[in-house]
């Protein structure tokens, strides 16, 4: 294929955006093809869209009911109809990449043993490295404190194996994306409430997000004021612990936890199981035991997902006048051929596994080495031919209320919602009873399990007595078919709203930074290194449309349909209902978020989980404005001083012996050890260099902490490693020769660090180094190690290219709460 520079791909995608060069940036950095030396060879969205079609025609001509090219090209053209999510749009008939075209997994729980243990996370690690979200239940894992049969003779509890966990996600990388992670543990574990608090200190489980599955026994209890069991195992009839605790003591945590920092999630895990379809299949290997990351898929066991969305706003006809309609006829169309192109993706990721696992066999490794990475693929495999799971979903229902004149959180929004997914789930269950009699039900399907379930029941009666006979006489083709994830990405390719949410806002203001031979622009910002920025202001795609359609300029905002519409202005009740309604025909989950302003109280955000496990939602999540920032352990005076250019800073001398994190860090095939002195747990000092030139014992993994001193003469170093008569000492490790030429940024570094200048200016000016120059590699370097020390909630000093708001740092990430993030 002929290759293409980024220059011209974007330009062409702006085009192809009609100026939209955010979207087009999307498009070129995360979903455009390129071949094994990293060239473009894709130049706009269409290219991207014609190799999609002609993949998922050569698997949908198999069967008898197959849809053309054309037909298949002419929805996904223009992001108009159907969009694949995510892994689907990079994977699917890539021939440079072998990877997943499943967007999540879920793997097994962990055994309770440190084998069991290991094994979960090195099968976390095989699937983050081709591209996908997992998930996994910890609640095998025995409470701290119980006895073992190996030297420690007792367990540390789940919180160390939530660190590892962790680590390892934050390790592997993505091509450039960061790995995404779901721990999930039963409320009635004895250690919930380490789960509950552990990631208020923000240097724990900083790579994975965190749900508590709560059931209804334990809600029950909540609002009786009573006692519920916990217990382990959760599930024994004849447990090693059991106790009764207040459950009100235990619901308090998780407020207040949620109120502080949005996590925990919940999970109404009795609602999920109740009316998730699959769950009917648990002795066949069904059984849901945990979420992807987002939590808007249940899975099972070595299950696994891929996703697509229907844009709403393109169903709405005569978009923002009096005579808007949702064209509910063309949307049942769509609807039933998107199944179709869900089934065979199916088929895509069946022979995208069989890649997987044939490069496997052929791996230099050993059998020994190479034995869980093949099972589990082998499992994964095993678990979508069985079950043939698909995760069709929307996107711009926002937009799509709107333009049809409706203030989204109103009744009539929560009606027309409730329409649309109906509308969504009974089709998609037409198109599935129909294939089941063309290509066949998927393998462990019982009509005579599944006949009584009450979601499958409400469904398919909407379609009258023939589908009835029909799922009696042929089954279903796949075992759950719908849910609703969020489309960050996505929805600013398709220019709408993202997923089921509102519009985050309808104006904002842009910044682009000045080049300073531009000697008559205005300069609105300054940045903390010097760069200045103008500033200039951008509508939502769908109120500029308003304003065209109507003839209406930004002064008339009040008259739009998308005043007091907006994520922060959508009233608490309704976004409750909003989702429930959805639910109602949602046979997995979906992920939404209730944005809440700053000074409510823990006690709404108690009201508001309460009402959604009573309305059956499956899970919920809420985010106070600004509750990730300062929840963490109060730091210690420190002496301040006074340094040109930067208000009141931190200098504190340096003591001789600090904390010491060691980082084991991979960019572009070189390998580095990078240590980070830490003061009072913030970073005080960066040093360290490429890996060949510093000689650890093994014991010192990444991740660890160590006790560094510093010696006589200019940058000797003493490590200790361990206490006591376990302590490794590693002597005179030389900063200028580990760091070769990096000393001198080495030092720089830390200098800014010691001044109190915050990490994220620090990596900002690090991150500006040409990308020819010798310091590129360890700019990222440092960046990599670093970042996780930036406190969630920080603002970037940019704004959100979708939204418009300020940007913060979640997990080290650039991103907003309208979903859009930077990795």
């Amino acid at each position: 294929m002929v290759s293409h520079s980024k220059e011209d791909a974007i330009n062409k995608s702006t085009q192809y955006f009609k100026g939209d060069s955010t979207a087009a940036s999307v498009f070129v950095g995360k979903y455009a093809l390129r071949n094994n030396n990293d060239e473009l060879v894709e130049l706009t969205p269409d290219d991207m869209h014609r190799r999609l079609a002609t993949e998922f025609a050569k698997f949908e001509k198999k069967y008898k009911d197959g849809m053309s090219f054309d037909e298949i090209y002419g929805l996904f053209e223009g992001f108009r109809d159907v969009i694949p999510q995510g892994s689907p749009m990079s994977a699917i008939g890539n021939p440079y990449s072998i990877q997943s075209a499943s967007n999540c997994f879920v793997i097994p729980s962990p055994v309770d043993s440190y084998g069991g243990i290991f094994q979960a996370d090195q099968q976390q690690a095989q699937i983050m490295k081709r591209r996908g979200g997992v998930g996994f239940d910890i609640s095998n894992i025995r409470p701290k404190g119980q006895s073992t049969s190996n030297a420690a003779k007792t367990t540390d509890g789940i919180a160390v194996f939530m660190d590892r966990f962790s680590n390892t996600c934050r390790e592997v990388a993505q091509g450039g994306r960061r790995g995404a992670l779901m721990l999930t543990l039963s409320v009635h574990h004895p250690e919930i409430e380490t789960f509950i608090n552990i990631k208020r200190n923000q240097t724990r489980v900083t790579g994975a997000n965190i749900s508590i599955r709560v059931s209804d026994d334990f809600m029950r209890a909540v609002k009786a004021n009573s006692s519920y069991i916990q217990q382990w195992p959760i599930d024994s009839k004849d447990p090693i612990i059991s106790r009764q605790v207040n459950a009100r003591d235990v619901w308090n945590q998780i407020v207040k936890a949620a109120w502080e920092s949005a996590e925990p999630g919940v999970l109404f895990w009795d609602n999920a199981k109740n009316m998730t379809p699959s769950d009917i299949y648990a002795e066949e290997g069904f059984g849901s035991t945990s979420t992807n990351p987002c939590g808007e898929i249940v899975l099972s066991p070595n299950d696994s997902c891929r996703l697509m969305a229907l844009n709403l706003f393109s169903f709405v006809e005569n978009r923002f006048t009096p005579n808007a309609y949702f064209n509910f006829d063309r949307f049942a169309k769509v609807v039933y051929k998107a199944q179709h192109l869900m089934d065979s993706m199916i088929d895509i990721e069946l022979g995208q596994v069989d890649k997987i696992i044939e490069k496997i066999e052929n791996d230099p490794q050993s059998v020994e080495i190479k034995k869980i990475e093949y099972d589990l693929w082998k499992n994964i495999r095993n678990a979508a031919l069985n079950g043939r799971r698909t995760g069709l979903g929307v996107t711009g229902l926002g937009d799509a209320i709107a333009a049809l004149g409706v203030i989204y959180g109103s009744e009539l929004s929560v009606e027309i919602t409730e329409s649309i997914y109906k509308a969504m789930a009974v089709n998609a269950y037409k198109a599935s009873i129909d294939m089941a009699e063309v290509r066949g039900a998927f393998n462990v399907f019982n009509y005579e399990k599944e006949k009584n379930h009450p979601f499958l029941l409400k469904v398919i009666s909407e379609l009258g007595e023939e589908y009835l006979e029909k799922w009696k006489k042929f089954g279903r083709r796949n075992i759950a078919l719908t849910t609703t994830a969020p489309t960050g990405s996505v929805s600013m390719m398709t220019q709408t709203t993202s997923g089921i949410e509102p519009a985050f806002s309808v104006r904002y203001t842009r910044r682009r930074k000045i080049n300073p031979e531009d000697k008559n622009v205005p300069v609105a910002f300054v940045d903390a290194v010097g760069d200045s920025f103008t500033e200039y202001q951008i509508f939502h795609h769908g109120y500029r449309e308003w304003m065209e359609v109507n003839g209406k300029t930004d002064e008339d905002y009040e008259q739009s349909p998308y005043y007091k519409a907006t994520a922060n202005d959508v009233d608490w009740r309704a976004s409750v209902d909003i989702q429930a309604a959805a639910q109602r025909w949602v046979c997995h989950s979906i992920s939404k978020t209730c944005n809440l302003p700053s000074n409510v109280s823990e006690e709404l955000v108690a009201q508001i989980y309460m009402d959604a496990w009573e309305k059956g939602c499956k899970g919920f999540t809420v985010y106070r404005d600004g509750c990730r920032s300062g929840i963490l352990i109060t730091e210690k005076p420190k002496e301040e001083v006074k340094i040109a250019g930067f208000s009141e800073v931190n200098a504190p001398k340096r003591p001789t012996s600090l904390e010491c994190e060691v980082h084991h860090v991979k960019i572009s095939g070189q390998q580095w050890v990078i240590f980070v002195g830490l003061y009072e747990g913030r970073p005080y000092e960066v040093f360290g260099g490429i890996a060949e030139n510093i000689q650890l014992p093994r014991k010192i993994k990444s991740g660890k902490i160590v006790k560094v001193g510093k010696k006589e003469g200019r940058g000797i170093y003493s490590f200790t490693c361990g206490e006591g008569e376990d302590a490794i000492v590693i002597k005179d490790i030389v900063k200028a020769f580990a760091c070769a030429d990096y000393a001198f940024h080495t030092l720089a570094v830390s200098g800014l660090l010691r001044t109190g200048m915050g990490v994220q200016y620090v990596l900002d000016i690090f991150n500006k180094a040409d990308e020819e120059a010798d310091i590129f590699s360890f700019s990222k370097v440092v960046s990599r190690v670093l970042k996780h020390h930036i406190k969630d909630g920080t603002k970037t000093g940019e704004t959100c290219p979708q939204c418009g708001a300020d940007m913060i740092f979640t997990e080290g990430c650039k991103g907003c709460t309208c979903g859009y993030s930077k990795c």
